[in-house]
């Protein structure tokens, strides 16, 4: 079975700034991974980079196998590949379910036919509902997304990127600005995630991070400075010195 996705001495340059410095990785089928690393580690650039919002300077990326390094970032998402963002990007004055089915139209052919009746495509709204069940949302897919607490959107913009079905998923900081308790549902609901989806995580919270994924990456300065385990990330002491600011005792 072909890799979910292989980086390979990826490199971005901005100007003289090398905000990504040669990472190679591999995530594999039904794999997780969390991307860690303090701010300005070039995290979200190599999510941006692997979902080809931004090109890159040198180095291959491949997705399922396929080399998709100069390929726009439409038709990564037509060959499985999706993302969250750090900041929610929603619809609020549009219902939940309205929401997931405009996602859902923007990927088809019929996003053209804009007098189409939604009631028609069943199939699509059976699979909103769903996604919808999945985060923990169910039954309240006429909800205004405006009346939704900022956790509830994080779960809603997971169900955004579940409804396509996607092979690979990007998680960019899921667990931004919620709570303690909507912490736990997050966590929950990626714990659940179906088994055969490959998942990369960059996540702040280190705790939470390396208590979802069974791999990790640590990134500092654009380079890759350790990777490992989540039990071996907790013991090393180069990446305790990033964090903390000083030597690990």
């Amino acid at each position: 079975m072909a890799a979910a996705l292989e980086l390979s001495n990826l490199t971005k340059h901005f100007g003289g700034l090398v905000a990504v410095d040669g990472v190679s990785f591999t995530v594999p089928a039904r794999g997780r991974v969390a991307v860690i690393g303090p701010n300005g580690a070039g995290k979200t650039t190599l999510f941006n980079l692997i979902s080809g919002e931004l090109p890159v300077s040198s180095g291959t990326i491949r997705l399922l196998g396929q080399d998709i390094t100069a390929m726009p970032a439409h038709r990564r998402v037509s060959l499985g590949l999706r993302r969250t963002y750090q900041v929610t990007n929603l619809f609020p004055a549009l219902t939940i379910e309205q929401n997931l089915l405009l996602a859902l139209y923007g990927v088809r052919p019929a996003k053209l036919r804009f007098w189409w009746p939604v009631r028609r495509s069943g199939a699509l709204i059976e699979r909103a509902r769903s996604a919808l069940e999945r985060v923990g949302l169910g039954g309240q897919g006429g909800t205004p997304v405006r009346e939704l607490s900022h956790g509830e959107q994080r779960q809603l913009e997971l169900a955004l990127a579940l409804a396509y079905e996607p092979s690979v998923l990007l998680l960019d900081e899921p667990a931004a600005g919620l709570s303690s308790a909507e912490r736990v549902i997050i966590a929950r609901i990626i714990r659940e995630l179906p088994a055969e989806l490959s998942l990369v995580l960059i996540e702040h919270d280190m705790d939470l991070a390396l208590s979802l994924v069974d791999y990790v990456l640590c990134l500092h300065n654009g380079r890759v400075i350790g990777q490992g385990t989540p039990d071996e990330i907790r013991r090393s002491a180069a990446i305790q010195e990033v964090y903390l600011g000083a030597p690990a005792a």
